[in-house]
């Protein structure tokens, strides 16, 4: 017996199968990217030491990869890859702002904990 309260919602998609594969397409170009940059962030920490001279490029690599990610997943998720670039960069420049912000902070507050242990001897 086939229930009659359950709305098949794929038939009224009015999709084609040509639309179909472009988005799927997409999905696995947006999937792909990030992937590949999140296995160069595994990477970047597996084979580069703490305390090693490269350890510096590799915390401010991880830090603009992962800018990196949150605006493309901004911009693919949140459709703002879809807006105008004036809307762009209304959204996107504070924003980027605001975490330039927020990382100039902490590297200074660390960097005055570091100079206060170092001075009292934590």
């Amino acid at each position: 017996m086939e229930r009659d309260d359950i709305i098949e919602y794929s038939l009224d998609a009015h999709h084609d199968e040509e639309h179909g594969k472009k988005i799927r397409a997409t999905i696995w170009k947006v999937t792909a990217i990030l992937t590949a940059i999140t296995v160069l962030e595994v990477m970047l920490g597996v084979y580069i030491k703490q305390g090693s001279g490269a350890w510096p490029f590799v915390k401010w690599s991880f830090i603009i990869l992962t800018l990196l990610k949150a605006a493309y997943i901004v911009l693919v998720f949140m459709h703002l890859g879809d807006e105008r670039k004036s809307l762009k960069y209304v959204i996107l420049v504070p924003y980027i702002l605001f975490m330039v912000y927020l990382i100039f902070i902490c590297l200074m507050e660390a960097l005055k904990i570091g100079n206060t242990w170092m001075t009292y001897g934590g």
